[in-house]
């Protein structure tokens, strides 16, 4: 028996929300990300964009997981906010309220095609595209690491260091954290080469600063004290 779709009308156009269909029955998706969508549960017309986030992370969880392709999710979503994080052009386009949906959809369809990312991946950004919801994938992406750090156990640690840490930088801080911490552990990477060398370690609210420009703001602090 073939289920219906629910439809949850927002501000931003229709929403399909939910859906089912039974085995022996499937059609082919009308639509790219078809089954992202069927996955999306209903929400409220006030829902904020925490819970918009977490809506829209957790179909895109499940179905990478069904897929085996939770790693490969996020090193797509890695690549996606540090283009968005880098690019001033990027942010305004997904932070855009001008824009159709059709535009916006359409140079994030190039722009994600370009980057060589995922089908997965892809599919999942033309939905939120086409249910003109970019102005919340950071949020999204963020809220699928949650889930990814979660399922596996980990704590995760934001690092931000002046320079790109190559792959044998990563393992060894990830080792030495997991001595510190005692559990397993995830980094997040950013770079701001303003901090001039060294790094930041964020750890919920534990912060370690063992960047050289936070050793010259302690050195100007103590000089302050002198004379």
């Amino acid at each position: 028996m073939l289920g219906t779709a629910r439809i949850s009308r927002g501000r931003g156009g229709p929403e399909v929300v939910s859906g089912e269909i039974s085995q022996g029955q499937c059609r082919e998706p009308s639509l790219p990300g078809a089954q992202i969508e069927e996955r999306l549960p209903l929400a409220a017309e006030s829902t904020g964009i925490s819970g918009l986030a977490e809506r829209y992370a957790a179909a895109l969880f499940e179905l990478a997981d069904e897929r085996h392709a939770l790693d490969e999710v996020a090193k797509d979503l890695r690549e996606l906010r540090a283009m968005i994080a880098t690019s001033d052009d990027l942010l305004r386009l997904v932070r855009s309220p001008v824009l159709t949906r059709a535009e916006q959809g359409k140079a994030m369809a190039a722009i994600t095609e370009d980057a060589k990312l995922s089908k997965l991946t892809v599919d999942f950004i033309a939905v939120v595209a086409r249910n003109r919801r970019l102005f919340a994938v950071s949020a999204m992406i963020e809220a699928y690491f949650a889930k990814l750090a979660e399922r596996r156990g980990e704590v995760t640690a934001e690092v931000t260091a002046a320079q790109s840490l190559s792959d044998a930088q990563q393992n060894a801080l990830i080792e030495q954290l997991h001595r510190v911490i005692g559990s397993r552990v995830a980094i997040d990477v950013h770079v701001d080469p303003s901090l001039l060398g060294g790094m930041i370690v964020k750890i919920g609210s534990r912060m370690v600063d063992g960047s050289l420009k936070g050793q010259l703001q302690r050195l100007q602090l103590s000089m302050k004290g002198i004379g």
